[in-house]
């Protein structure tokens, strides 16, 4: 699918079919591919002179193929974090080519930030009167996004850790809170990855001179870039924070274990004495007034089923198992 939005339009056009006769329109500002085919490609790159890259090549992971100059144009791709009102948020690549007319986006998912900059500019037609303003506009609402994800993750932590530190027995609930505990690592990894990506990329375009030679561009680049900068400190403190409190809940079980163990222990060793003196001397009596009872059977059986109830009952109680 190819969207196009021109200068001064409220929304984005989709382009519904393309041909060997279809041409650009030359106000474009920002053409956003999505998902697109084999034909769509050739028409873009008919369209602007440019090589469009495929899907593997943009999930290539060395620096050569993710931030590259041709033809006097700038690519760079970096993976954006999607699915983000889920426990675990995902990222995937998304291509980014700067040229001396629109903004080229290549993408094959639907990232929030990119519906959030549409909306915005139809509230605002006027906010961008180049490719390159498109890009930075665009930067900006996925480094906001990422703030958003970032923080929500690091309540979650935070509510954990009080959880954890409350002074409550939590002896039941540590097995969601390592759970909780590694679904927020692994959601910061993937925002942290996605940070990274980000920084090298704002690095990377600084040199482009459709930035480079302009003062409020540029300015725009180095402030996108230390809010990438902060936004990855504090992802890393959150990791830092997340290894400190998984290591504090197993120490935690620790302590409970050896706690239960100890009481375990005691109860052991209080009815050693007299199971010893049961077993020895318990069937060595004349005078056993129990063998005779019709109801002794019965009786010793429940009293089998009632002292093995009431351990387990209190083991319960005290959230052992």
């Amino acid at each position: 699918m190819i969207r196009i939005y021109r200068s001064g339009c409220a929304a984005c056009e989709g382009v519904e079919m393309v041909g060997t006769d279809w041409t650009l329109p030359p106000d474009t500002l920002w053409i956003d591919l999505i998902e697109p085919t084999r034909e769509e490609d050739t028409a873009i790159e008919q369209a602007l002179g440019l090589s469009i890259p495929t899907r593997e090549e943009m999930s290539e992971l060395e620096a050569s193929s993710r931030l590259y100059r041709e033809n006097g144009a700038t690519y760079v791709t970096a993976d954006i974090i999607h699915n983000s009102e889920m426990e675990l948020p995902t990222v995937d690549p998304v291509t980014f080519i700067l040229t001396h007319g629109p903004l080229v986006t290549i993408r094959y998912f639907d990232p929030r930030p990119f519906t959030m900059f549409t909306d915005k500019l139809e509230r605002e037609p006027y906010l961008c009167e180049s490719g390159a303003d498109m890009f930075l506009n665009l930067m900006e609402a996925i480094i906001d996004r990422a703030s958003e994800v970032l923080s929500r993750t690091a309540h979650k932590v935070e509510g954990v850790s009080t959880h954890i530190f409350s002074g409550a027995d939590t002896t039941v609930g540590y097995r969601h809170l390592i759970t909780k505990l590694g679904r927020a690592q692994i959601a910061n990894s993937r925002i942290e990855q996605s940070l990274a990506g980000l920084s090298r990329v704002f690095a990377f375009v600084a040199l482009d001179e459709r930035l480079e030679m302009n003062a409020d561009k540029r300015e725009h680049l180095k402030s996108l870039g230390r809010d990438a900068s902060s936004l990855l400190a504090h992802s890393q403190a959150v990791a830092a924070g997340i290894t400190f409190q998984l290591s504090a809940t197993l120490g935690l079980i620790n302590i409970q274990q050896s706690s239960i163990f100890k009481v375990l222990s005691l109860v052991t060793m209080a009815l050693m004495p007299p199971t010893l003196i049961g077993a020895i001397y318990g069937m060595n009596f004349e005078h056993m007034p129990e063998l005779t009872w019709w109801w002794g059977y019965p009786l010793a059986l429940g009293l089998m089923a009632l002292s093995s109830a009431i351990p387990l009952m209190w083991f319960k109680r005290k959230g052992w198992f």
